[in-house]
């Protein structure tokens, strides 16, 4: 089924389409569009807000989300086309990432297989595969806003081709401490997901340092608010 572009399609057709996710922001679907393969991320109204505030809130989320894939984009890193956006009913058309799986299930496959080599070793590319995309996208001065290891893609037939998805709670800014705590954001969320990767992530740090022309200034943000960190769970 096609959508025609308008509000007023939409419902219909999300009806028709598989719903595989619903968060607190947003409904996100799974189904074809103009003949591809498409994910469809649907901003619902939230009740709890006055209707113009939210209203407000919701189209800024929806163009930061959308402005910072395009960005990362047209910077060469790998993440998915944007097909169609409708700014009234807040979805977004995504190409859907056939055959991919997430870093997360990669990394937890990998410590479990028996393989000789130790896991952090067939690793290893992987973790500087990150760190150089997520250097070259803080250069272009994207915040993910959510950096996990499930929202990173390895396409079908390689570890090299690694795409970047849900870019829900994005923004562009330039400040090292928003790159600084997004790294850090992503610290806690692999040394939580990846038990025994300390090692690993270190050398995904080291790769964003040698990529990065502005990782001296982010790396001494992550320091800080990594004491920051420390110092609140000794208090608490």
């Amino acid at each position: 089924m096609a959508v025609d572009g308008t509000s007023v399609a939409l419902p219909q057709f999300l009806k028709k389409i598989e719903l595989i996710k619903q968060g607190a922001e947003a409904r996100v679907y799974r189904g074809s569009f103009l003949g591809k393969p498409t994910i469809v991320k649907e901003r619902f109204p939230k009740l709890y807000r006055h209707p113009l505030l939210d209203e407000k809130l919701t189209h800024r989320r929806t163009v930061q989300e959308v402005r910072s894939i395009l960005r990362c984009r047209k910077a060469g890193i790998s993440a998915p086309v944007v097909y169609f956006v409708d700014y009234t009913s807040h979805c977004i058309f995504l190409e859907d990432i056939v055959g991919s799986i997430t870093v997360r299930d990669h990394i937890a496959s990998t410590q479990l297989s028996s393989a000789q080599k130790s896991p952090e070793e067939r690793l290893d590319q992987l973790a500087k595969k990150m760190g150089q995309i997520l250097a070259k996208m803080h250069d272009e001065d994207v915040v993910h806003g959510d950096l996990t290891t499930s929202n990173m893609l390895l396409k079908a037939g390689g570890e090299t081709e690694l795409v970047l998805i849900d870019f829900g709670l994005s923004y562009i800014s330039a400040l090292p401490e928003d790159k600084g705590v997004d790294m850090y954001v992503l610290e806690k969320a692999f040394l939580s997901t990846h038990p025994n990767t300390e090692a690993l992530f270190e050398k995904l740090l080291k790769a964003y340092a040698a990529s990065s022309k502005k990782s001296h200034a982010v790396i001494k943000k992550l320091d800080e608010v990594r004491l920051r960190g420390r110092k609140r769970s000794m208090v608490g």
